[in-house]
């Protein structure tokens, strides 16, 4: 899979999960893919969530590693 395509299967699956995070008065954004790690930024109400982290890997991670099962980890970089 070339950069551009796992790129644009990380916004895919971005897609799919921003309107609930949205709907919580949070976001995210993607701020780059390196060696197969996404790091993204979480915005508004899912900075401070106690269970952000939990949505991180639960939610943002494993709906990556669906449209792009390369992906090894996602990060949040605050």
């Amino acid at each position: 899979m070339t950069v551009q395509e796992t790129t644009d299967n990380v916004e895919k699956a971005l897609e799919e999960i921003r309107p609930f995070l949205i709907s919580d008065g949070g976001n995210i954004k993607l701020l780059s893919i390196e060696n197969n790690i996404v790091k993204v930024q979480l915005e508004g109400a899912c900075t401070g969530c106690s269970v952000n982290q939990m949505t991180l890997k639960n939610g943002v991670e494993a709906t990556i590693k669906k449209y792009a099962p390369q992906i090894e980890e996602v990060i949040n970089v605050a």
